[in-house]
């Protein structure tokens, strides 16, 4: 059960930095492993990222010493996507079943078990002002928002979990986008969050598929190979896009200053 710290980077560092040192500031890699939870605390906007697998057990969500909390909700509040086969979440012993890609937010001061021998949970937790109450998000249940085109090879179906409408919640938005078959892109033309940092996480590739994520101020733009259940983390100054080599879906977290989900700044493509 471990947890990585990464601290924040300088915009102006990002465009001379190296490969290397691009995937060690912003990719987020092996959080699923088997009987384990690890999560990475970023010093953007002060989120958790993190996976847990339970295999043939259960496993709480952990109070990381970084927190300074003898509970992970202490002072936080939870979304939870289940990346795997068909699970449950135990939030104060009331238990929630999550199939694929269903989605759960859960208030702050609450305890969370996972489990499930298939099932593999991506969570993230934001600081939190106000106890809001645990909610099951269904996948089939939510009503896509359908965006982009197959002429621009960017059509897809954004799923909206928490959005700062209908779920209250403190300031954690996280929601799910499944890109249609025969697209390739995410989010294409990108934007810019300037109250809000946002963590991408690529799931349902295949082995050999990648995808090429942009990152960066506009005008400045570097990339990220990611493969399967690994995510990225953008702050609020850097463009967040990708093009895919093959079907693909991405969970989409954010939490910052606001929960407004049309706060954000558009970037044409002739500023790229």
């Amino acid at each position: 059960m471990l947890i990585e710290v990464r601290y924040s980077a300088s915009p102006s560092s990002v465009e001379t930095a190296t490969n290397a040192d691009l995937r060690k500031n912003f990719l987020v890699e092996d959080l699923f492993r088997t009987g384990e939870v690890h999560g990475v605390y970023t010093h953007d906007d002060r989120l958790v990222v993190g996976g847990a697998v339970p295999g043939a057990g259960q496993l709480e969500l952990p109070a990381w010493d970084v927190l300074g909390t003898t509970s992970h909700l202490a002072r936080r509040e939870l979304g939870v996507v289940n990346v795997g086969e068909p699970g449950h979440v135990l939030v104060n012993n009331e238990k929630f079943e999550l199939g694929h890609l269903d989605g759960l937010f859960v208030g702050r001061g609450s305890e969370v078990v996972f489990a499930g021998p298939d099932a593999a949970f991506y969570f993230v937790s934001a600081p939190a002002h106000a106890d809001y109450p645990t909610t099951l998000l269904s996948h089939a249940a939510v009503e896509p928002v359908k965006l982009g085109t197959p002429q621009g090879a960017n059509e897809r179906s954004l799923y909206r979990y928490a959005w700062g409408e209908e779920l209250q919640t403190s300031v954690l938005q996280f929601g799910v986008t499944v890109i249609a078959d025969g697209s390739v892109w995410n989010t294409f033309p990108p934007h810019l969050h300037d109250r809000r940092t946002e963590v991408y996480l690529y799931v349902d590739l295949d082995e050999k598929d990648r995808v090429f994520h942009l990152m960066g101020r506009p005008g400045a733009a570097r990339h990220l190979v990611v493969r399967n259940r690994e995510a990225v983390i953008s702050p609020p100054w850097s463009i967040h896009s990708g093009v895919g080599t093959g079907p693909y879906a991405f969970i989409w977290a954010m939490g910052g200053e606001n929960n407004e989900y049309t706060d954000l700044t558009p970037v044409a493509v002739e500023d790229l």
